[in-house]
């Protein structure tokens, strides 16, 4: 009976310290891990690749993210819906509903959601080839196409190395010691930056509106516990810190981040709500923006 209940501590365990990995890639995403360029998109190429990721094809549009964070139309990801994208407003409050959005979005909302399909993009890619797969998907300009190949190499690699491990040890072996704590890392990228940049309190620009300034002020910091702080490297309670300096390693962004809250003073977002508090209100509350506005706030029933 103990190993039925030890596993799932072991998959979220492990899942946990792996998200950890899945930093230190995107830190060398950010040309913040070493000095080195060609060093930084080696370890994060291996790091990325052996979690399923494509390395430099999440490098480039994570980038465009930073680049236009806040941004209704150029966002990358969790841009705001408006209320003529959304299900009938009776099944749009439902708390089934609610749940069940919930359970896809942290388990599918990663992979494929984002990384094969773009979901929480931005309008602009409607309809278009939008997979970070293709190198020629909407996402990229022509001068990327190599990289792009380079990240599907890395990817159908270690998913090769995945589908030879399930026949040579079995597929329940490989999935619980590899396909469970892939899908909490998941769970944790999904849960840790959809409430970065979703909540009641948090605004979106459009036109002249917006800024990068204005976008980079515009996420919060919430802290998972000082254990689940420190294993996924301080990625959640600095992120105002990384999204302004986004080339600070994670060693120093405590630091950074205590001088950067005197600076902003009212102008720095920090939540305590308890995790999963937040994400039920995030969920519940956060629908759709208006479309005659250019800022915005979230709202959840037509007004």
């Amino acid at each position: 009976m103990s190993r039925y209940l030890l596993w799932p501590l072991y998959w979220y365990a492990q899942g946990s310290v792996l998200m950890g990995v899945w930093v230190l890639a995107h830190e060398c995403g950010h040309q913040s891990f070493s000095p080195y360029e060609w060093m930084n998109n080696v370890v994060g190429w291996i790091l990325h690749s052996a979690l399923l990721v494509p390395y430099h094809s999440w490098r480039i549009s994570h980038g465009k993210h930073h680049n236009n964070t806040g941004s209704c139309e150029d966002d990358e990801v969790f841009t705001p819906p408006v209320k003529e994208d959304l299900m009938d407003d009776i099944l749009l409050h439902s708390p089934f509903v609610n749940l069940a959005q919930i359970i896809i979005m942290l388990t599918l909302g990663w992979m494929p959601g984002y990384l094969l399909m773009n979901a929480t993009g931005p309008r602009k890619y409607k309809g278009k080839n939008n997979s970070h797969f293709d190198p020629k998907s909407a996402l990229f300009s022509p001068k990327d196409r190599l990289d792009i190949i380079w990240s599907d190499i890395g990817f159908f690699g270690a998913l090769a190395g995945v589908v030879w491990a399930c026949t040579q040890y079995g597929f329940c072996t490989v999935g619980k010691f590899y396909l469970l704590p892939y899908m909490v890392v998941n769970y944790h990228l999904v849960l840790i930056t959809y409430l970065q940049h979703t909540d009641v309190f948090i605004p979106h620009f459009r036109g002249t509106e917006w800024s990068w300034l204005r976008g980079a002020l515009c996420t919060v910091d919430r802290s998972f516990g000082w254990l689940l702080d420190h294993t996924f490297h301080h990625i959640s309670d600095t992120h105002v810190c990384h999204h302004i300096f986004s080339k600070i390693p994670f060693y120093h962004a405590q630091e950074a981040s205590e001088h950067i809250k005197k600076v902003l003073g009212p102008y720095y977002l920090k939540d305590d709500t308890p995790i999963w508090k937040a994400l039920w209100r995030s969920c519940t509350l956060c629908k759709y923006v208006d479309t005659d506005k250019d800022a915005v706030f979230y709202k959840h029933r037509a007004s």
